[in-house]
């Protein structure tokens, strides 16, 4: 018979959660569920139903043995998956911009998390109905159960030595990076929504265990086939699955789909205990998820085709943008770009306002998107520079070589990049994972217009900015060689050459000393240049020659660095220099 339902798990927990690198050892199921179990048994010392801070890191540092900085990365990037309103995330930015040293932010966010206690934000943080109110450092912790969910998913990139054997994965730098059919074995795991779904498959059994009550779990698997499933379990699974009513396209929460009287039969609700049946629930499950309607399969074959870039002449390649429709309010769009070539292409469009955005594969071009983002991902880029307005989740950089990335970001992550160089600003260390080498840091040095506004309405600030503290996250990536800070001689800020309506005038947060210092007595030579050539008493023909000779210089230097390609690509054939408004 036709499920009355239809279920699919959510983008954003792969997407956003998934931390693109192999999970410690220590973060396999086996250890989750003893970490589920310690937190159960300790109820009412901040360890369930919500978790807080200090709990966690006595966890991750004491029992699973992993380092401070990165207890505080899992816990973090879950907190950030939670939608808050733009000036909670201010307020928070403000509280952590105002303690002095890592000791004093590590003083307070214990302090925080000892004041969380149990059920400190209250019943209104099912996910992802609602959006939790968040005052600063007051409330820091989060849902176990659902954290729990996020720890396992970080499972999906966990290298299978069976697998790389048979030739289905390997775990070089550079594995294979996605097309844009969605059929690639190597496809991107966090893009990836038919990844998504055979995960949640084939897990599935392992994540409604680690949900169980300590009394419903026995020690071996086979006897959960009795247990019973408790109501927050299923609330706890509105973090990885959601779904509609077969022929509606409202999307409500797993929860409430499970609780629909149709489906009660189904998946085993007993209205006497509150409680699923353990097997029956699994089979309703099962039965019920299909592909994401949402996701990157469903905006690559039936989302719309977007004419945003030129297709070059005398080349193979043909630039490829498609969107999802925006059938829904819950869902954020989705926006898909591939072999942009040789070319600018600038852009501040409704349609890119909060949207997931893929790069891919573009090469020589100039890319402005100049609209507040969701997240950003660029795969497999050459020589290309991208300018990107503020975006509220992450930004992740992947086997790309020779590209320059301008944003404000909440974090920025990097993979198998090569020659690439950073100019941001961010609350969060940027992530340095496997197979990078010679990746400059700088910051961030360009402004447009509506960048404050657009800041504002993702809820980031210009303080705390730790673009100048990265973390090495993998073992392989522990030599700080990999990277460097942009020494202040090489520094030069950066000008966004389009025309909008807007009141930003100048960098957010202005630069570092060194770097304004750099620049300071650069304009002083320029000036002394021109005072000189101002004194020096040329005739009118010697002028003439000279501003010749210096046109020639000039023309010589725009050709050997590439701007010259940039400057003829931003006239565009009809439009002029308003394009990044379109």
């Amino acid at each position: 018979a036709a499920m009355p339902v239809r279920l699919w798990v959510r983008t954003e927990p792969f997407l956003l959660g998934a931390l693109p690198a192999p999970p410690p050892a220590r973060l396999a199921p086996h250890y989750l569920r003893k970490v589920a179990a310690y937190a159960r048994a300790r109820a009412g010392e901040g360890c369930f139903p919500r978790l807080a801070w200090p709990r966690w890191r006595h966890i991750a540092c004491g029992k699973l043995q992993l380092g401070r900085g990165l207890a505080w990365l899992y816990f973090e990037l879950f907190h950030s998956l939670l939608r808050r309103d733009p000036p909670a995330r201010l307020e928070w930015a403000e509280a952590e911009a105002a303690c002095g040293s890592a000791e004093e932010l590590e003083r307070e966010r214990s302090k925080a998390g000892a004041r969380a206690g149990v059920g400190f934000w209250g019943p209104g943080l099912a996910w992802p109905g609602l959006t939790p109110v968040l005052s600063p450092l007051g409330q820091l912790s989060v849902d176990t159960l659902q954290f729990l969910l996020f720890l396992y998913v970080q499972q999906v990139h966990k290298v299978s030595l069976r697998r790389s054997l048979i030739g289905e994965e390997w775990p070089s730098p550079r594995t294979k990076s996605p097309s844009l059919t969605g059929k690639s074995a190597g496809e991107n795991k966090n893009w990836n929504d038919q990844e998504h779904r055979a995960f949640v498959q084939t897990h599935l059994s392992d994540l409604l265990e680690l949900l169980l009550e300590p009394e419903q779990l026995a020690a071996s698997s086979p006897s959960t086939r009795s247990s019973a499933v408790s109501y927050e379990a299923i609330c706890a699974l509105d973090f990885l699955i959601e779904g509609t009513v077969t022929k509606s396209r409202m999307v409500h929460p797993l929860h409430e789909l499970a609780l629909w009287p149709p489906c009660q039969t189904q998946n085993g609700y007993s209205k006497v205990s509150k409680t699923f049946a353990f097997p029956k629930l699994e089979s309703w499950l099962r039965a019920c998820l299909t592909t994401n309607p949402f996701g990157m399969t469903a905006c690559l074959k039936s989302g719309k085709k977007l004419a945003w870039a030129q297709q070059v002449e005398g080349t193979t390649r043909r630039a490829k943008i498609a969107c999802n429709t925006r059938a829904v309010p819950e869902v954020l769009p989705m926006v898909i770009m591939s072999q942009v070539y040789k070319q600018t292409l600038a852009k501040s469009s409704d349609t890119l306002v909060g949207a997931h955005v893929r790069i891919h594969r573009c090469n020589e071009s100039f890319i402005y998107l100049l609209s507040p983002l969701r997240s950003v991902t660029i795969e497999k880029c050459r020589n290309s520079t991208f300018v990107l307005g503020p975006v509220q989740a992450s930004v992740h950089v992947h086997s790309c070589d020779n590209v320059k990335v301008i944003v404000v970001c909440h974090r920025l992550s990097l993979s198998s990049t090569a020659g690439c160089t950073f100019h941001i600003l961010t609350p969060t260390q940027p992530l340095i994972l496997s197979g990078n080498h010679t990746i400059s840091f700088a910051p961030f040095h360009t402004h447009y217009p509506m960048l404050e506004d657009h800041m504002a309405q993702v809820g980031l600030a210009t303080l705390p900015n730790r673009w100048d503290n990265p973390m090495l996250v993998c073992k392989e990536s522990s030599d700080t060689g990999v990277f460097r800070l942009l020494p202040p001689s090489d520094f030069y800020t950066f000008v966004i050459p389009f025309e909008m309506e807007g009141d930003t005038t100048e960098t957010p947060g202005g630069l570092p000393h060194a770097y304004q210092k750099a620049l300071s007595q650069r304009e002083q030579k320029v000036q002394i240049w021109q005072k000189t050539v101002k004194e020096a008493g040329l005739t009118k023909d010697q002028r003439k020659q000279f501003q010749m000779l210096v046109e020639n210089k000039f023309y010589e230097w725009l050709v050997q660095t590439g701007n010259r390609q940039q400057l003829d690509s931003l006239v565009p054939p009809a439009a002029g220099s308003k394009q990044a408004a379109g």
